[in-house]
């Protein structure tokens, strides 16, 4: 296995800094990671360091809470696209969700979906599954696929749990096969991350990528 083609090297702090964003996307073209995931505001840099690399520049949208407007949200999702973006991550509004107007929350994440596909982009949708029993979580899913989803991711990192294995399975067991599973949140080493692939996640968010990916290199050279 490539664990390296699993890892989105991911750093979303409040402190995130110019040297921050040189040394993710370093880090990211050395061991070939699938992506890299940036603050919005360094899209544009991060985009420019990467030059001509193969790896994927992600960003968030609508982060961490989900509930601002959705036309403040599609205008984060066009600056991000037009500063080079290859993946938005976006939050689900868990507060319209919870208030039941389905079909709002679906028109919605259809719209970022469509702006995403024409920019040739791809639209993940965080739904935060530590504030969904499992019944919302499989709702959530199905909403995303619905709207026209690629993936569909468990946390932002930000709430009181991320990723669990239960989570992953469940979500792998009801969306459809065209839809990946990003995990996030709490992945701190390479033991997790496996979790996480074999339960069913197509990726995995993670600070902690370089740790896994050298992790995962002395396993296998303890293997040969």
């Amino acid at each position: 296995m490539q664990i390296n083609q699993y890892l989105e090297h991911t750093k979303l702090s409040p402190i995130f800094d110019s040297n921050d964003c040189e040394q993710l996307v370093n880090e990211a073209m050395e061991f070939n990671f699938i992506g890299v995931c940036v603050p919005p505001y360094w899209v544009k840099k991060a985009k420019r360091d990467l030059g001509k690399s193969n790896v994927k520049l992600v960003t968030v949208v609508g982060f961490p809470l989900g509930y601002q407007r959705s036309e403040v949200k599609m205008r984060e999702i066009d600056i991000a696209l037009k500063d080079g973006a290859d993946e938005i991550d976006v939050v689900m509004n868990l507060s319209a969700f919870k208030t039941g107007v389905m079909m709002w929350v679906k028109g919605e994440l259809a719209q970022f979906a469509k702006a995403c596909h024409e920019a040739n982009a791809l639209l993940k949708v965080i739904i935060e599954t530590a504030y969904l029993s499992e019944e919302e979580i499989i709702r959530a899913g199905k909403i995303s696929a619905d709207a026209g989803a690629d993936f569909v991711k468990t946390s932002t990192g930000f709430a009181p749990a991320g990723a669990k294995v239960t989570h992953i399975q469940l979500m792998r067991q009801h969306l459809p096969a065209n839809v990946g599973i990003k995990a996030s949140g709490g992945i701190k080493n390479l033991a997790q991350a496996l979790s996480m692939i074999e339960a069913g996640a197509d990726r995995i968010g993670t600070s902690s990528a370089v740790q896994i990916f050298k992790e995962s290199q002395i396993r296998e050279n303890s293997c040969n």
